[in-house]
């Protein structure tokens, strides 16, 4: 199937993930382009399950037109004891993002999606929202680049070293999509 390619009329739809997501997720964590930058599938899929009643972990399936394409999970770094991102400002809101089509990977729609939530996110009242690619994962740091994020240091966490990136409400640069 050719790429789909990501157009600036694409709205992007964001809503819980359900017990019944799972099965869909965990094929998605099993595609290669998703496999190489998570952990264990079980493992992923039992947290992910975890996350549908927590609150620190906002696990989201993201449609388009109306179909799955993608997971992404946003999380507050301060309600977690000994998180690597707590020293980030009050009110900071972390997320992650994997496309699991195949198909709409490296075509626009992931600095689309994340600019689309960074957005709604930021109305909601966070100062700050940051993701954190791995350094090799190169696709990703350019994606998150095009949706305004700018690279504010290296982590080590428990899931390993991370460029940890940052984009700003006072920057505009999400609203601009820069």
């Amino acid at each position: 199937m050719p790429p789909e390619p990501a157009k600036q009329s694409d709205v992007y739809e964001f809503r819980p993930v359900t017990e019944k997501d799972l099965p869909m997720i965990a094929g998605w964590l099993a595609e290669p382009h998703v496999a190489e930058w998570w952990g264990d599938p079980d493992k992923e899929i039992a947290e992910i399950r975890e996350h549908i009643d927590s609150i620190s972990v906002e696990p989201l399936i993201v449609e388009l037109d109306g179909k799955p394409i993608a997971y992404l999970q946003s999380y507050d770094p301060h309600m977690e004891d000994d998180h690597p991102y707590a020293d980030q400002p009050f009110g900071t809101l972390g997320i992650d993002l994997s496309i699991g089509r195949p198909e709409l990977v490296g075509v626009g729609h992931g600095s689309a999606i994340v600019r689309q939530f960074v957005e709604q996110l930021f109305e909601e009242g966070a100062p700050r929202v940051i993701i954190d690619p791995h350094p090799e994962n190169a696709r990703a740091i350019r994606a998150y680049e095009k949706a305004g994020f700018r690279a504010i240091g290296r982590r080590q966490s428990e899931y390993g070293d991370a460029v940890l990136m940052a984009v700003d409400a006072a920057d505009g640069d999400a609203q601009e999509g820069h």
